[in-house]
């Protein structure tokens, strides 16, 4: 038996190949102030999904064997923010450390404005304080998560003030090129943050639950581990992939006085699902706090 290609699948691959070669022959640039490992994850995604070629790509960084590295893939590297953006037409990410984004915004003010969208990867750092830096200027502040890093990234973004419908999408096409990228209003970041910015330490946390479980049974480590994140990845993938809620597809593994049902009872003894959820709501909260909002705010508006 071999598997065959659906005609709408290829019409979508051909019209999806072709608006990659318009985008790319108009050479729009991007710009990453900071070429770190998300920066460096997001601009390759971009490239290997067509959405533009290496020399569009311009990037600055102090630290020179992150410049090499950007050059060795054909991208454009500065050691001073002006480089990039100067010849950032589209879209320049902020892509330094919280701390460090004050000094970045005042460099691309300080540069010729070359129109491009601002878009923000800066943990906890506000639409609000972002447009006191950059006036005038349209900027999108993201959520994104480590997973980014192997293109399966979970993605939250929101829109500053000046940001267009034009703005929407490009934001969306660039970050869907590394994974699934939601627009929400900005508030709902700090659940972002709880859920799927902090979540994947707690996949990782329930990983080595899983394998040290298995070791406990008998697994030799490297066995077990293996199983473990083959069987959260599989999982998942059945909860994208067809679209039934995570308690009907539970239900269908667990079959009357089985084994499944006495592993989820004693999940259940444990605390396992409140745990969870709290782990959620408090990394919402500490978010939240990190913002600079009040307590009595967070207690009165969001329950937290």
């Amino acid at each position: 038996h071999f598997a065959t290609t659906h005609p709408k699948s290829k019409a979508k691959d051909s019209k999806r190949i072709e608006r990659s070669m318009i985008i790319c022959s108009t050479m729009s640039t991007l710009g990453f102030l900071g070429a770190g490992q998300m920066a460096s994850a997001l601009a390759d995604g971009i490239v290997s999904n067509g959405l533009r070629k290496p020399n569009q790509i311009h990037c600055s960084d102090i630290w020179k064997p992150a410049r090499e590295k950007a050059q060795a893939k054909g991208y454009n590297a500065y050691e001073l923010n002006s480089g990039v953006c100067e010849n950032s037409e589209d879209a320049i990410f902020l892509a330094v450390k919280p701390n460090c984004v004050a000094a970045a915004c005042k460099d691309v003010m300080e540069s010729k404005d070359s129109g491009a969208l601002i878009i923000s990867i800066a943990a906890g750092v506000t639409l609000e304080t972002l447009e006191d830096s950059l006036p005038g200027r349209r900027v999108v502040r993201v959520m994104p998560n480590t997973p980014c890093l192997v293109g399966e990234q979970a993605a939250g973004f929101a829109l500053g003030g000046l940001a267009t419908d034009d703005d929407r999408r490009l934001v969306k096409e660039l970050l869907d090129a590394v994974g699934v990228a939601m627009e929400v209003n900005e508030i709902l970041l700090n659940a972002i943050t709880g859920l799927s910015g902090s979540g994947p330490a707690y996949v990782f946390q329930f990983i080595e639950a899983l394998s040290d479980g298995g070791v406990r049974a008998g697994l030799p480590r490297n066995v077990a581990t293996q199983l473990a994140a083959q069987t959260v990845k599989g999982a998942a993938e059945m909860v994208l992939k067809t679209g039934k809620h995570p308690g009907e597809l539970k239900d269908a593994v667990t079959s009357p006085g089985g084994t499944t049902i006495a592993g989820v009872e004693a999940l259940e003894k444990g605390g396992f699902r409140a745990a969870t959820i709290s782990a959620v709501t408090s990394a919402t909260k500490r978010s939240m706090q990190l913002g600079g909002m009040p307590d009595a705010d967070i207690q009165n508006k969001y329950g937290l």
